[in-house]
């Protein structure tokens, strides 16, 4: 007979046990994996970005799927919060690029270690065991494992993560044992995860409306207010080329945009991307990933230069272009060298032109390809490779104050088993450390 037991031994369930022990409570917590914290040990590339240092608002805008759930939590237990709560544990931490939090040591081991260390240092007790059932009779929980043994408690947490992962325990029980208790489950996906593509757009395939017009400065995809018509250039008929061809190749500082099936602007981002042999991924398209339902209506949008924007761009080409070299090794001083015989095919300029004989039409459409390089989405990578679940127990049924069930009781709910869900960046981590500190304080 315990006051609490937690179900799920990873960075949500070992927050929550830990805090509800160190108020007091007899704690259980229950872990399928011979190991706690096993998806913990591999986030940030077995670095661990345990949190994004920034505040509260920024924290709720950088999760698009129910972040304003999140606000209580957050404000309960923020990302300085969690800095201090590890520090305190005698964990350095250091920031990074993009407000990003990591342990000095770039060790996930030793975030596992501290989340441990608080746990049973505040008399958690584990076992390595999977829940089969959860059952209540009264005021009662009872928690039926796989081997058949029955444990009682006042209270319990859910906190068994998503889908996403299953080799490390994540493979949807918290949500069957929240509709065993009567909760709804929303529709899952995956979210932060890579995605499929096949071939770079030529512009007159993908571009609704585009107007090459001698004195319009201004063709940014970016800009909400632009509007575009068919680009009618003289355009020799060739093969696109494989987005699969660049594999392993990786893009630093581009700017990405995602379009829908009616070209408006659903997500905008700057960073980091990669080819690989399926398509693309790196943290730009994992964060773009989790705005899209039906992936193959979009289209990836990617800026080459988005430090020039189409006039300096162009003065550098007018720079560029007047040498006497052949169009393949102008373009050397602005792309990888791997994306070059791409770029040219898409361009419809032979590569061997000189550079100086490069009318201003083509130059234009040059440059537009550098800020407006096109991919047809196909299809997200299995969920498997997903680093959360989009989807969970639906937010209208829990306290958003005490994760507590609303319909049951003595239920509570921590981490990705809820239907919240953030960007990368350490935003998906906090969520966890929040809401099972939520959870297992309001106990």
């Amino acid at each position: 007979m315990y006051d609490v037991i937690v179900i799920g031994g990873g960075s949500a369930g070992l927050m929550a046990a830990g805090t509800a022990a160190k108020n007091g409570k007899k704690t259980l917590l229950i872990e399928k994996n011979p190991v706690l914290g096993k998806k913990l040990l591999i986030t940030g590339k077995g670095r661990c970005n345990l949190t994004n240092y920034c505040d509260v608002s920024e924290l709720i805008e950088n999760v698009p799927r129910n972040g304003k759930f999140l606000i209580n939590a957050f404000h309960r237990f923020s990302s300085e919060d969690t800095v201090s709560f590890f520090n305190d544990l005698g964990l350095a931490t250091k920031v990074e690029r993009g407000n990003r939090v990591f342990p000095i040591s770039d060790k996930a081991k030793d975030v596992v270690e501290s989340m441990i260390k608080y746990a049973i240092g505040n008399g958690v007790e584990v076992i390595h065991s999977a829940a089969r059932e959860i059952m209540k009779f009264g005021n009662l929980f009872a928690v039926k494992l796989i081997n058949g043994e029955v444990l009682r408690s006042e209270k319990i947490i859910i906190a068994t993560g998503g889908k996403s992962y299953p080799g490390t325990g994540s493979t949807g029980d918290g949500y069957k044992f929240a509709r065993q208790l009567g909760h709804k489950t929303t529709r899952f996906k995956p979210s932060l995860v890579p995605i499929e593509a096949n071939e770079f757009l030529k512009p007159c395939e993908w571009l609704k409306t585009f107007a090459m017009v001698e004195d319009q400065t201004s063709h940014n995809i970016n800009e909400d207010t632009t509007t575009f018509t068919e680009v009618s250039l003289d355009q020799p008929s060739v093969r696109s080329n494989k987005v699969t061809d660049l594999q392993d190749l990786t893009l630093k500082n581009v700017g990405i945009t995602l379009l829908n099936k009616n070209g408006k602007r659903v997500y905008k981002d700057f960073g980091e991307m990669l080819f690989t042999h399926f398509g693309i991924s790196g943290p730009v398209i994992l964060s773009a990933s989790s705005h899209v339902k039906k992936i193959e209506e979009y289209t990836l949008v990617i800026d080459l230069k988005p430090a020039l924007d189409e006039e300096k761009l162009d003065l550098r080409l007018q720079r560029d272009f007047k040498e006497n070299k052949e169009f393949q090794n102008i373009l050397k001083n602005l792309l990888p060298s791997k994306m070059i015989p791409i770029f040219i095919e898409l361009s419809g300029i032979s590569a061997k032109r000189k550079a100086h004989q490069i009318k201003r039409e083509e130059r234009k459409k040059i440059g537009f390809l550098l800020k407006n390089l096109a991919v047809k989405l196909e299809k997200f990578r299995p969920i498997k490779e997903a680093i959360i679940t989009s989807g969970g127990v639906d937010v209208k049924e829990i306290n958003p104050k005490t994760m507590e069930s609303k319909l049951v009781p003595g239920l509570y709910f921590s981490g990705e088993v809820i239907d919240v869900d953030g960007y990368t960046g350490g935003f998906n981590l906090q969520i966890a450390w929040s809401t099972g500190y939520a959870a297992g304080n309001s106990i």
